[in-house]
């Protein structure tokens, strides 16, 4: 597998290696000590969640509030997505920019999402179905919800009919709002 750092630091895509036979495709979705020594920060997984979400649905953008901090590795097991993530660390050098890539369920790509940093996507198909293995266990009261739709983050979800989404992700805080509450974690940057 190649893993590629994206223009927000700490955030990774990764791309299998798949190998193809007559019988399918068979590729290593995730080796979390490959992870580990790229980012430079050991992934445990806590826990393993799984959204199926209709075309259209639009789904984020969630982070966690440090601590507990929460990494996600994201990948789409059927169907297809457009996945965001943004960079909510203050101080960060692209605080609050977004990085887009096309999750598929059969190309295999993953994207990692460091702590601090938030996470949405589009349906493309029916029945897509996203795999989010996350670094701690949910903690009720710790998630931060940002509303997707905000003008000041500008996200290009890319959506041509308006999207299906959730009262709380419809009524999200705005960044400016998360900011002034100072509930988004700090800018860490790498260890040189």
């Amino acid at each position: 597998m190649q893993m590629a750092e994206t223009s927000i630091p700490g955030v990774y895509v990764v791309e299998p290696k798949q190998l193809v036979d007559e019988r399918g495709t068979f590729f290593e979705s995730l080796r979390t000590e490959e992870l580990g020594r790229i980012v430079g920060e050991s992934f445990v997984p806590r826990q393993i969640n799984y959204s199926v979400s209709r075309r259209n649905t639009l789904r984020g953008l969630h982070s966690v509030t440090i601590p507990p901090g929460q990494a996600k590795f994201v990948s789409c097991v059927r169907g297809a997505l457009r996945d965001f993530v943004v960079d909510l660390r203050v101080g960060s050098p692209t605080f609050g920019t977004y990085e887009s890539n096309l999750l598929d369920d059969t190309s295999g790509r993953a994207v990692y999402v460091p702590e601090g940093v938030a996470h949405g996507f589009l349906a493309l198909a029916d029945d897509s179905c996203i795999c989010y293995v996350l670094s701690s266990a949910h903690v009720p009261g710790t998630q931060i919800d940002i509303d997707p739709l905000d003008p000041d983050l500008a996200v290009p979800w890319g959506f041509t009919e308006p999207p299906i989404i959730s009262d709380k992700d419809r009524s999200a805080s705005s960044l400016a709002d998360a900011l002034t509450a100072g509930i988004l974690a700090e800018w860490r940057a790498p260890a040189s």
